[in-house]
């Protein structure tokens, strides 16, 4: 059969990317945000962290049939929010390169660096686990 990939693991053409990884690089956009119960933030993301929490300044919460409110500063729990909404001028060709090391690129960079070690470590002693057993009579 063929390969099929799930439309859930990258949102964007070939782009391989942590979701937030990607929102973490959104610092100083004007950003609206909308949560899953209707209400609406917009603000300036300050920061995002890797449970998805936004910390927004000058935030307008706009919950829904009721009158905006403003806040100097606002943080949202990453598991309420349905979507966000970027800045139409956002590039987001730039923004979607990953420029983390991959991890086996990095692996590979440690191993390389390492001394081989002579005898590797055995450590506390000998033959003490499963089963237990040959102690002193």
């Amino acid at each position: 059969g063929t390969l099929q990939r799930s439309p859930y693991s990258t949102f964007h053409p070939s782009v391989n990317m942590k979701l937030v990884k990607f929102l973490q690089k959104l610092n100083r956009e004007q950003v609206t945000i909308e949560l899953k119960n209707g209400t609406v933030v917009q603000g300036t993301v300050v920061g995002v962290d890797t449970t998805m929490n936004c910390h927004l300044k000058k935030a307008k919460v706009t919950i829904r049939g009721k009158n905006p409110v403003s806040h100097a500063t606002l943080s949202v729990r990453g598991s309420t929010v349905r979507s966000w909404i970027l800045p139409e001028s956002l590039n987001l060709d730039a923004m979607l390169v990953d420029d983390a090391p991959k991890k086996a690129a990095a692996a590979g960079a440690a191993a390389l660096s390492k001394k081989p070690m002579a005898g590797m470590g055995r450590g506390r002693g000998r033959g003490r686990g499963r089963g237990g057993g040959g102690g002193r009579r």
